[in-house]
């Protein structure tokens, strides 16, 4: 008989059982020492998986930069006629072509386009170029000296380019990196957690429409076994009745009672929420107007509203400091003046300086009294 004395018992040691959560330092790939400093984008085709695979997110980033083009650009007639005739790979016009650069710098952190011109060194076109392909190249300043675009072709020299040569544009840059910050890495794991909780769902909702069964056979014969598994499976296919001795097969149904297992609804619903809050996209921009009041629609509208023109502005300071043109990109429609005369206490306010006295109301009952 074993030894039962309580006074035998042990604790476990669980000290690194759990791991606090932490967050990796993170340093700057800025110039350093006197030579060359290059960067070339290596997580481009993982991000432009997440971009055609993740709906979400893909909406995200067609919205954000359908609203920053807005209805297109304005610009005095010369420039318009010069931006007109931009054709990128020939099918483009300059507003897709800027609409594409934004996709690209958001889901990657930047985006490249050739800047072609005459023998004159008139501009004549933007070409998109793919982000994988491009080296960017500083000098230990910290300063663009030169751009190489890498062939896909093996034992084939790289194509050089001069600064003023590419149109580059970068996303929330920061510090003396030479690159901007691509928008998935914040969103990845929320990514990941809401299609895994999807995954897991669907696999209880299959189970409640197609429950799994046991059958208990009053038999150890394999081959027997086997053909009634053949059977069984063969009818519950087509969706047919069984029947079977009685006493032979003793079925068992396999379920999950209500409420017996955690519902990851709410949880899918706030992943949800949490990710367009990390790609700065509300919902209601996207169309979805739920639990949303008139009031707080607006203001989450015109939150919105300064992201998009902070884009814009961005924009249109690289479109003069790099291709020297001045353009004005529009705001589809902006609710500021509606929120200005939605303001409580504005009525009175407009109300009492309508109702002022004028200068001719004391004039006027003056000649009354005489």
């Amino acid at each position: 008989m074993p030894d039962t004395d309580i006074g035998s018992s042990i604790a476990t040691d669980l000290t690194n059982a759990v791991q606090d959560f932490s967050i990796p330092f993170e340093e700057t790939d800025g110039a350093l020492g006197d030579g060359e400093t290059t960067w070339q984008d290596e997580d481009w085709n993982e991000n432009l998986g997440f971009y055609k695979k993740v709906p979400e997110l893909k909406s995200a980033i067609d919205t954000k930069a359908n609203w920053t083009i807005g209805a297109g650009f304005e610009a005095d007639p010369a420039t318009e006629m010069l931006l007109g005739t931009m054709r990128g790979n020939g099918k483009d016009s300059f507003n897709s072509i800027l609409k594409n650069q934004i996709k690209v710098k958001t889901l990657t952190g930047d985006s490249y386009a050739e800047i072609i011109t005459d023998k004159d060194g008139n501009l004549i076109n933007l070409k998109p170029i793919s982000p994988d392909t491009i080296k960017s190249v500083q000098n230990s300043k910290g300063m663009f000296i030169r751009y190489e675009q890498v062939s896909r072709t093996k034992d084939k020299k790289p194509l050089v380019f001069q600064p003023e040569q590419i149109f580059h544009l970068s996303r929330e840059r920061i510090a003396d990196e030479i690159h901007g910050t691509s928008v998935i890495p914040a969103v990845k794991e929320i990514i990941l957690m809401r299609n895994e909780a999807m995954t897991d769902w669907k696999r209880v909702l299959h189970r409640n429409v197609d429950p799994m069964w046991v059958y208990h056979l009053d038999t150890d014969d394999t081959s027997e076994i086997a053909v009634f598994k053949s059977k069984m499976d063969a009818a519950r296919g087509k969706g047919e009745n069984m029947y079977v001795p009685k006493g032979v097969v003793v079925p068992e149904l396999i379920s999950t009672a209500t409420n017996s297992s955690l519902n990851p609804l709410t949880w899918i619903s706030q992943l949800n929420d949490y990710f367009f809050q990390v790609v700065n996209v509300p919902q209601i921009i996207m169309g979805n107007a739920k639990e949303f009041t008139d009031a707080s629609g607006k203001i989450v509208y015109l939150s919105y509203e300064q992201s998009v023109k902070a884009e814009q502005l961005y924009i249109e300071e690289q479109v003069l400091n790099q291709l020297n043109l001045e353009i004005k990109l529009t705001f589809p429609a902006s609710l500021q003046n509606e929120l200005v005369s939605d303001t409580p206490g504005m009525e009175l306010e407009e109300e009492a300086q309508e109702s002022a006295a004028q200068p001719n109301d004391t004039t006027s009952e003056l000649e009354g009294k005489q």
